[in-house]
C-alpha cells in the first residue's frame, strides 16, 4: 500500500510541476509560446491532466483556463494522497514507513 501511495504521489508531483512550468512559460513566452520547444513538451506531459479537466469542467470554461483547472485537480489529488499516506503510516507505525 505504501508503494502505491508513493507512486501516486510522485505522478501527481510531476504533473503539478509540469503544469506550473507550463504556466510560467505561458507568461514569459508571450505570443511565441506555441513555437517554444519546452512549452510544447509541457503540453504533451500535461495532456492527461488537461483532458481530464476538460471532461470534468462545464462548457462555459474557456480553453485557456483548462490548465489552471487541471492544476487545481492535481493539487487536490496530491493533498488527498498525502493525507492518505500520513494516515497509513500512523496506522502501521512510523518506523515501518521509512
Amino acid at each position: 500500500m505504501l508503494l502505491f501511495l508513493n507512486i501516486a504521489q510522485l505522478i501527481l508531483y510531476i504533473g503539478g510541476l509540469a503544469l506550473i512550468g507550463q504556466g510560467l512559460l505561458f507568461v514569459l513566452s508571450g505570443q511565441k509560446r506555441e513555437t517554444n520547444l519546452f512549452y510544447q513538451l509541457f503540453q504533451i506531459v500535461n495532456k492527461p491532466w488537461t483532458a481530464t479537466a476538460r471532461f470534468i469542467s462545464p462548457k462555459q470554461i474557456a480553453d485557456h483556463q483548462i490548465p489552471f483547472v487541471a492544476f487545481c485537480i492535481v493539487a487536490v489529488l496530491y493533498i488527498t494522497v498525502t493525507l492518505a499516506k500520513i494516515e497509513h503510516c500512523v496506522s502501521i507505525g512510523v518506523e515501518l514507513c521509512q
